[in-house]
């Protein structure tokens, strides 16, 4: 039986048309710089969000490990929320294998870094400190995109305080769509960005990193050492491409699935879900803490998969349409009602 699958949109499956690309795909030595199919994808990438060179990196984790340690030296300073990805979720790989310090900020409201917050970690130029040589942004945070003008302010601070300003853009297509804007609106503001493919827009695996020429030969270097040299990789960069060019404007649905499961959750009494407007495919609710894990299990003996907790997030995407979403809806209404 099909597997309604709500808890990441990381789990999404190539479509046929992706794996027919996959299969034809022209391939070459990635490492010697021979492969046509992944060469036109960091082309395609760098162009897109208007940078210079781009690199194909395994997983959005090393995309953003493998940009902040070009951007960084050993005993460097970054600075970074504390609910980012790339300080919480990456198995703290910038301190382990760079020996760069992460300098973490509790998030505002709309997921922004205050930037007064900001200027006032930032290290002086003293024996007894780190340097404070990059500021981290994640757009989207927790599914809501980072307000424009605050974009701006922020490439702004970050010239202004001589720091490099780095976007993990995991889910950056879905704040793309939300805001109805050119990428490039956003991407301008940054030294460096990542982009994951293997999310939203539904590749199985790979993410971008985008940045100018030297720091993406630099970030070549740390990919070889990190072990992600992936040879015939032009396999799984023309999923990487279809998804450029067929997977952008649909995110837009799983918006609209996120916003009626929001909206209908909400009705339900014992349900209190985090309303936001500017959320895009991510739902977050609460409920009383042993009620989370007895949902889980029921709606698993429904073939429906959520991650329960003290907050629960159900992640709508590609795999998911609308009339799953009504299902789900179905199933947890029986649910509160017994």
């Amino acid at each position: 039986m099909r597997v309604i699958d709500f808890r990441s949109d990381t789990v999404t499956r190539p479509s046929r048309e992706m794996r027919e690309v996959m299969a034809r795909a022209e391939v070459g030595d990635d490492v010697y710089g021979d492969d046509p199919t992944v060469n036109r994808l960091e082309r395609m990438g760098a162009e897109l969000l208007g940078f210079e060179k781009g690199i194909f990196a395994t997983s959005g984790t090393q995309a953003n490990l493998i940009g902040i340690m070009s951007h960084c030296r050993r005993g460097d300073e970054y600075i970074v929320g504390q609910q980012a990805h790339t300080y919480k979720y990456e198995g703290g790989g910038a301190a382990v294998l760079g020996s760069i310090q992460p300098q973490p900020i509790e998030f505002e409201e709309d997921s922004t870094l205050d930037l007064q917050k900001v200027a006032e970690k930032i290290k002086p130029d003293d024996i007894h400190f780190a340097r404070t040589r990059l500021l981290c942004l994640e757009n989207s945070q927790n599914g809501k995109p980072l307000p424009l003008d605050y974009l701006q302010r922020a490439g702004d601070f970050a010239r202004e305080k001589n720091l490099k300003l780095h976007l993990d853009g995991a889910r950056l297509f879905n704040s793309v769509v939300k805001q109805n804007v050119e990428i490039r609106e956003i991407s301008r503001h940054f030294d460096s960005a990542s982009i994951c493919l293997s999310k939203g827009l539904g590749a199985p695996i790979g993410s971008l990193l985008l940045g100018p020429a030297e720091l993406i030969a630099e970030a070549r270097k740390w990919r070889k050492m990190v072990g992600g040299g992936m040879r015939q990789a032009g396999i799984v960069a023309a999923a990487g491409i279809y998804a450029l060019q067929n997977n952008i404007d649909r995110l837009a649905e799983d918006h609209e699935n996120a916003h009626m499961l929001a909206r209908e959750l909400s009705k339900i009494e014992e349900v209190k879900v985090e309303q936001n407007k500017a959320q895009t495919n991510m739902v977050f609710f609460s409920v009383a803490e042993d009620r989370a894990k007895q949902l889980a299990t029921f709606l698993q003996e429904k073939n429906i998969l959520i991650s329960a907790g003290k907050t629960t997030r159900m992640v709508t995407h590609l795999n998911i349409t609308s009339d799953d979403i009504l299902l789900v809806l179905n199933e947890i209404h029986h649910f509160f009602e017994n």
